[in-house]
């Protein structure tokens, strides 16, 4: 028994639906042409109601995209989200399978961390059209989206897969059925599109994603990186170039039909946008490079002949030191420009070493000088430690956990070395400046060991890093460079242990050598600076014999010849 008035008014929902909506306030709503692109402006917190009238009859589903820079959006079917009708992220994408005469449709637009510019499209598909994502195994949610997880070096593209094409109002095909006319004879193919290198122009990435969004768009600007078949792992692995911007998107063919379609492209920079440290804005400036080229060159110096040149040592060590504790609180308590904080950072470090070498100049305090080096040294040896797996141990997801066994670490090397001042000296002479040259590599070649102090600087400066799995892969430049500054580490050691073994263990105080030196001056006879007038008659004297070189001597007898 069917009831034609029933049947009417069900379907009549959408478009009372949309009728209401079209009467709320038009900063409220946006309305889309189907097929074509448009720009939005998002604002955090606040729900657009997006519409689209006028669907042809023949489309049977639309694929609803939103992508914005780096911002996550949410994307619904309803006002009040759930997990089932929503996604969220840079790149969400919905499917929407229409109804028997059902010719408009309508859904909600959401920014959840900040105002932002995005832009948007509706692609139609038809009934012999493969369905995005229409088999995923998560939830009902057909998740036409391509999923990107990224780290230093690689990313894995993954999605959910398809299934078989259906006509508007037929029961979808079931997903566990593998036999003749099922899903598995679909293939998939991945592509990739590079954006212009370093460009990370909002308009350039939009304009990009439009080559990327439909299928023969997609064949014809992208490069065709795996060709799956059904029964295939739906999850590829590829390089990740930090600062380097990628799209990346999947086309699912039928080959039965004829017909394909394209997912929702996702896209990457290998990078953070919000970072504190190491984002995507700091990386490959020139102020970055000059900063620890500078860096490492003095600390290749002091790896060699640290402990012979004490003061420059010390100047290097109490830079490191005042310059990584102004650096945190400078980030965390104001926004500035990064190029301002690194200036800031070079005045407080240079400050900070300059006081070192006064403390030490002043009153020859070895103890406390190799205080301040030791807890350098025990700096850099608590962050190797917790770049090793061992930092990636849950108890440590606790940051007063954390907190408490690195200090504990870092206290304990100048505990350790307190009664063996010198070789506590030539061991951070080795290890921290040759880590210095390797921060100076980084800038030229990339290299994971950096990120041995960088991890640290992370959880300094960002409040959710503490539950970040900070492992890295090592590739061959790695391994390339910890060769290096192990001999680096071991010669310079060796070099400074053998060249100081007849040496005192440090130099006198210096205040009291300059000290003594002036006493014997004033009081040595025969010393020829005991016979030097004061330094009062030397400046007046100096400035006579200037003002005498500008003066015009004047004429002095007869000037005319004489008379015959």
């Amino acid at each position: 028994m069917s009831f034609p008035g029933l049947k009417c008014a069900v379907w009549a929902v959408p478009l009372l639906l949309l009728h209401l909506a079209l009467s709320l306030s038009p900063s409220d709503r946006i309305e889309f042409k189907l097929g074509r692109f448009q720009e939005v402006t998002l604002f955090e917190n606040k729900t657009f109601d997006a519409f689209l009238r006028n669907i042809p009859e023949e489309v049977v589903f639309i694929i609803i995209q939103v992508h914005t820079k780096y911002i996550r959006t949410l994307l619904s079917f309803y006002k009040v989200p759930t997990g089932r009708i929503s996604m969220s992220g840079q790149d969400p994408g919905l499917l929407r399978s229409l109804k028997p005469e059902e010719n408009a449709s309508m859904w909600h637009l959401r920014s959840l961390t900040g105002n932002t510019s995005a832009t948007s499209v509706i692609l139609p598909y038809y009934a012999r059209d493969p369905v995005p994502g229409g088999c995923s195994l998560d939830s009902n949610l057909t998740d036409t989206s391509v999923h990107l997880q990224y780290n230093l070096y690689e990313a894995t593209i993954s999605f959910a897969p398809a299934s078989v094409g259906y006509a508007r109002g037929a029961v979808p095909p079931s997903c566990d059925y593998t036999g003749q006319g099922s899903r598995s004879r679909l293939q998939y193919e991945v592509y990739q599109y590079f954006l212009p290198e370093t460009d990370m122009n909002e308009k350039v990435l939009f304009a990009s994603l439009q080559k990327m969004a439909e299928v023969q768009q997609v064949e014809a600007n992208g490069i065709k990186l795996f060709s799956l078949r059904a029964q295939d792992k739906a999850s590829v692995t590829v390089p990740s170039i930090p600062g380097q911007g990628v799209i990346y998107n999947v086309i699912v063919k039928d080959p039965e039909t004829n017909t394909s379609a394209a997912y929702t492209p996702a896209h990457m920079y290998g990078c953070s946008f919000t970072d504190k440290l190491d984002n995507c804005y700091t990386q490959k400036r020139t102020s970055t490079k000059v900063f620890f080229v500078s860096v490492g060159l003095v600390g290749l110096f002091v790896c060699f002949f640290g402990h012979r040149y004490l003061k420059t040592e010390l100047f290097f060590m109490g830079f490191i030191f005042l310059g990584f504790l102004s650096f945190v609180l400078i980030v965390r308590l104001f926004v500035i420009d990064y190029d301002v904080v690194l200036g800031l950072v070079a005045v407080s470090g240079c400050v900070g070493g300059s006081l070192l070498v006064m403390c030490w100049w002043r009153s020859g305090s070895v103890a406390f000088c190799m205080m301040i080096v030791g807890l350098v040294l025990g700096f850099l040896l608590s962050s190797l430690i917790f770049f090793t797996p061992l930092g990636n141990i849950k108890v440590f997801n606790n940051d007063a956990v954390f907190w408490v066994a690195f200090a504990s670490v870092t206290l304990l090397v100048p505990l350790i070395f307190f009664s063996f001042p010198r070789p506590l000296n030539i061991t951070t002479c080795g290890f921290v400046g040759s880590y210095a040259v390797i921060l100076a590599v980084h800038n030229f070649v990339y290299t994971s060991l950096t990120y041995i102090t960088l991890n640290t600087l992370k959880r300094a400066l960002n409040d959710n890093f503490n539950s970040t799995y900070t492992d890295v892969p090592f590739q061959m430049n790695d391994y390339i460079l910890i060769s290096v500054w192990v001999v680096l580490l071991v010669s310079g050691m060796v070099l400074q242990f053998h060249r100081e073994k007849e040496q005192p263990l440090f130099p006198s105080n210096p205040y009291q050598t300059w000290k003594r030196e002036r006493e014997r001056r004033e009081t040595n006879v025969l010393d020829p600076s005991h016979h030097m007038p004061p330094m009062k008659d030397r400046v007046r004297s100096m400035l006579a014999d200037v003002k005498q070189l500008f003066t015009k001597q004047q004429p002095a007898g007869e000037q005319t010849p004489l008379l015959l």
